[in-house]
């Protein structure tokens, strides 16, 4: 039997995948290690693992474990039978040291799992994992040292700081240092001080003094159109996060199409986009970036029917349960900061309150994309619900059904006919979205037991 093993692990989680010609292995991953497990095919059936066949992977696993990595590893089988079939679980162990490779190999040749692909780890990422195993996280690492009291003042916009804080400016240097040095932004030498990556990050004044975070700005450009063949406008911002956050979504709210509004004597322009909707997505993509992956950097790109954010990194969730799993953050002082700032939230509602604000301008869904470097969202300007594509319409409806699900409601066809502002007297084409959705299995009855189609209420697929 030929199979192929990469060994690869991913910051706490090891992950292991397998391809054999017969067997299917799934791979369940959690904390302190993960599972494969045999037996289940692509479309999701089972079947039963032989002993044979039981032996022959346990043995052949084992020795690669035990011989072929770069330090040896013990794993644990186990054969569970379930809804008749026999399958088979194999446990790797989470291993302290980071990463694990094949032998004869370098540390360089490395894999990891994110969000269900497999890619090989640069080095910038080898470094971080390197870190990570050691507790030493990238914001903790520092971005400049050896420096002076007023040269780390010259470098972090600290005024901007106390005010996000809504605090006076003290006047003593001292106390300025010491409270940077309490939110980990700075840390006290012997003699000198260094300026943590956390510290520069978000309170830079200029990102590219900083040598290992000159790539991380934001950069925002403007198209003519609806393609990025005639770029109007591109303007990079340079300094912290939290520094220039709000600077960051005045600039894009000022950038985005404008509409003339006359009220009475009046004109004035307005963007159909709401300020809640960019302001939180552009906070979720500042946040779960993946500082690790060089070359790349946080962009809005703002065309004359959408916006579209991008960040680094492969979503550590699933897009379509962006609105009602928890936060997961790659970089948990980062956003444990911003919420000290007030900048943004960890309840993992930035999301939900985001596609709210979509559906009360009754603006079409976001999309959510990914791929092995980064995560996108697309927001759109509006559109006729006849113009909306199907899986428009499907996406929607699904959202919806989300956001009520969180609000502990129910969906109903009134409540798809009001997130669409379809007439009462056309229920059916609002009973048509709710079918595609249901075909999607993306949303289920709330109570099968309900005979009666005029009534029927609707919960997400996950509830």
């Amino acid at each position: 039997m030929g199979i192929i093993l990469l060994f690869e692990l991913f910051y706490d989680t090891v992950s292991v995948f397998v391809d054999a010609r017969e067997q299917r292995a799934v791979l369940e991953v959690q904390e302190d290690g993960g599972f494969l497990v045999f037996g289940v095919n692509n479309d999701a059936t089972m079947f039963s693992v032989t002993k044979e066949q039981t032996d022959e992977i346990v043995k052949t696993l084992g020795n690669i474990a035990l011989n072929n990595l770069s330090q040896s590893i013990q794993i644990q089988h186990n054969t569970i039978e379930y809804n008749g079939n026999a399958l088979l679980f194999i446990y790797i162990p989470e291993q302290t040291e980071k990463p694990v490779y094949l032998r004869g190999k370098t540390l360089y040749d490395s894999y990891n799992r994110s969000a269900g692909q497999t890619v090989k780890m640069s080095k910038e990422a080898v470094r971080f994992m390197i870190s990570a195993s050691h507790g030493i996280s990238y914001e903790s690492q520092i971005a400049m040292s050896k420096l002076w009291e007023e040269e780390v003042l010259a470098l972090l916009d600290y005024k901007r700081f106390y005010e996000l804080l809504d605090k006076n400016l003290p006047k003593s240097t001292n106390t300025i240092i010491s409270t940077l040095g309490a939110y980990d932004f700075v840390l006290q030498g012997e003699n000198t001080l260094s300026i943590t990556n956390l510290g520069a990050i978000l309170l830079a004044n200029d990102l590219r003094k900083f040598p290992h975070l000159k790539g991380k700005t934001v950069r925002i450009l403007r198209y003519t159109g609806t393609n990025n063949l005639v770029l109007d406008k591109e303007y990079t911002f340079v300094n912290g996060y939290a520094a220039g956050f709000e600077d960051m979504v005045d600039y894009i709210m000022k950038n985005l199409p404008q509409q003339e509004i006359i009220k009475g004597a009046f004109r004035q322009n307005k963007t159909e986009y709401p300020r809640r909707t960019i302001r939180e997505f552009l906070a979720n993509m500042l946040v779960h970036q993946d500082f690790s992956i060089t070359g790349s950097q946080v962009m809005v790109e703002i065309f004359t029917d959408r916006v579209v954010m991008t960040n680094p990194g492969s979503p550590l969730n699933d897009v379509n349960r962006f609105i009602d799993m928890p936060p997961h953050s790659r970089n948990e002082d980062m956003a444990q900061s911003l919420l000290l700032l007030n900048i943004c939230e960890r309840r993992g509602s930035g999301v939900d309150r985001a596609i709210k604000a979509l559906e009360e301008a009754l603006l079409p869904p976001p999309k959510f994309t990914k791929s092995e470097h980064f995560t996108r969202v697309f927001i759109y300007g509006a559109q006729k619900l006849s113009a909306m594509s199907k899986q428009d319409k499907i996406r929607a409806c699904y959202q919806h059904c989300c956001i009520l699900y969180e609000d502990n409601k129910e969906m109903t066809n009134q409540s798809v006919r009001e997130r669409f502002e379809i007439d009462k007297n056309n229920y059916p084409i609002a009973s048509r979205i709710i079918n595609d959705t249901l075909a999607a299995d993306l949303i289920k009855i709330a109570n099968p037991e309900n005979i009666s189609r005029k009534f029927t209420s609707y919960i997400p697929y996950y509830a």
